[in-house]
């Protein structure tokens, strides 16, 4: 990733400090209107404005089975305006009044974007529980500009290969060469957004870190990922994976993890994800105050809740999709209150968990492209996706 702290590559590929002007133009050249990747909800119920708090996230983030306790708390409706994609994201902070949201959960590859773009603000290190996150998470470097802390992570994963078990082999999906076994040609599905497959790719094809690579290299991936076409299945939104890999449509996903097979699990279909061993991507989710917000009071006052070790627990199996937690507070609570999902997760202490994976280094932090701009990594992506 770019160094918060010097000049920085735009979505045009032109040194230079962003300014607000430029990530609007960039986002929205990407990402379109801002409904591009909005996934619909239902209205909610009125309420007086300074009781709203009001955030902007992946789904799932304002489930009664996540917030409630804050909501009892403070008396207020935590009210949720939900994205798919990090482009969806920037573009509904582009494109929405000032004041809309008080809080926004982004993927942390996307935090330098809002902080450069003005949209956040710095946060306090000594407000937030930082030091009971295990230390790799401590200081998550995407998060930080020297000493000026900007997002507090709040869970992540690991992206490999999610794959049905009675049609792959965890043998088979020891490299990723398995997106290109004969016995699933036409079977092989896709997440509908080009950074967490390309970037799965990128490292099959050797490049560590697999963001960061030249030009050379990514004309590889390209043939890499289009040598991909008579394998494929379709190209699914967030919610179609999950039945797609359980009526079988899918017989593989590259570039997804265990936030899909968690949940199938439970429900008894053959599924499991790998982490193969050229190597995964870690995706962050991660909460920023918005600078327009008229209650940064409870908005800080709601990230500290989801980065308590209660907050994590509920986040961690959020019923939307389950995560790993930073904080380790948080899995001694889950250890003692829901036992089975910690050994599910792998948030165990007497066993192999997946702090453990991120010590063999085999994981690398998912960024946006260093050496291109974004539209030329989402240009082919789109070309992929229309051969």
């Amino acid at each position: 990733m770019n160094e918060f702290d010097g000049p920085i590559t735009d979505f045009r590929g032109l040194l230079h400090p962003m300014n607000r002007r430029r990530l609007l133009q960039g986002a929205s050249a990407l990402a379109g209107a801002a409904a591009l990747g909005v996934t619909a909800t239902a209205p909610e119920p009125a309420y007086a404005q300074d009781k709203v708090l009001n955030l902007l996230s992946w789904p799932g983030h304002a489930d009664p089975a996540v917030v409630k306790p804050f909501e009892d708390k403070y008396g207020v409706k935590v009210v949720a305006k939900e994205y798919v994609g990090g482009e969806p994201m920037l573009a509904l902070m582009n494109q929405s009044p000032p004041g809309s949201f008080d809080v926004v959960l982004a993927d942390a590859e996307y935090i330098h974007m809002l902080k450069e773009g003005g949209f956040i603000d710095k946060m306090n290190p000594a407000d937030y529980p930082l030091a009971d996150y295990w230390p790799e998470f401590q200081k998550f470097e995407p998060h930080w500009v020297g000493d000026e802390l900007y997002s507090v992570l709040i869970r992540f994963g690991y992206l490999g290969i999610a794959y049905r078990t009675d049609m792959l082999t965890e043998t088979d999906v020891k490299s990723y060469k398995a997106l290109w076994d004969p016995k699933i040609k036409g079977k092989l599905g896709f997440f509908d957004w080009y950074l967490p497959t390309m970037g799965c790719l990128s490292l099959y094809n050797g490049n560590k870190p697999p963001f960061d690579i030249s030009d050379a290299a990514f004309g590889k991936l390209k043939e890499t990922l289009f040598s991909l076409k008579p394998q494929t299945a379709g190209f699914y939104s967030m919610a179609d994976q999950f039945s797609m890999l359980t009526n079988g449509s899918a017989a593989a996903i590259p570039g997804v993890g265990d936030w899909v097979v968690l949940l199938l699990q439970q429900n008894g279909v053959p599924v499991s994800a790998t982490v193969p061993e050229e190597g995964g991507i870690q995706w962050t989710e991660s909460m920023s105050i918005v600078s327009s917000s008229t209650k940064k009071d409870l908005a800080k006052a709601f990230i500290q809740y989801m980065s308590s070790p209660e907050g994590q627990v509920r986040s961690a199996h959020m019923p939307a999709y389950w995560a790993s937690i930073p904080n380790r507070k948080g899995w001694e609570l889950l250890n003692r209150d829901f036992p089975a999902d910690a050994k599910a997760l792998r948030h165990t202490f007497d066993a192999r968990n997946v702090m453990d994976e991120y010590k063999d280094g085999k994981i690398f932090i998912r960024k946006t492209p260093v050496k291109q701009t974004i539209e030329q990594w989402n240009d082919v992506w789109s070309e992929f996706k229309s051969m």
